[in-house]
């Protein structure tokens, strides 16, 4: 199973840009599923995840602008970003916890990053 993810590009700042990720490939169960970013010369960290019933955690810095959604029939996880600042820049990685099947063990699984860019 693979997470593809899709959007992202250049806005300018106060706008707004959407991201999506899709778990693709055989997968049993899906739980958290959630964004991350890598600001430039900083360490990966949260920008929000929901779990399956819905409940979700932001970073202190996007709550109020970013709203994050899921679809889970189809395994989609979706970030709605308001109010983009520069320093929401730039890559930005879909994760989820699942289970390939009933043999298998929960893991983290990670998508490609996708680039986000704010000008002022």
């Amino acid at each position: 199973v693979q997470l593809q993810a899709f959007g992202g590009g250049l806005v300018q700042a106060g706008g707004s840009l959407n991201v999506s990720c899709a778990a693709v490939g055989s997968v049993l169960a899906v739980n958290t599923m959630g964004w991350y970013r890598r600001p430039p010369g900083k360490q990966r960290g949260l920008v929000a995840t929901i779990t399956h019933d819905g409940k979700t955690v932001y970073a202190e810095s996007v709550k109020g602008r970013f709203t994050i959604s899921r679809d889970n029939a189809k395994n989609t996880v979706n970030l709605l970003m308001n109010t983009l600042k520069p320093e929401d820049k730039p890559v930005y990685y879909c994760n989820s916890n699942l289970r390939r099947s009933r043999g298998s063990v929960w893991e983290s699984v990670w998508g490609q990053g996708t680039l986000v860019t704010v000008s002022s």
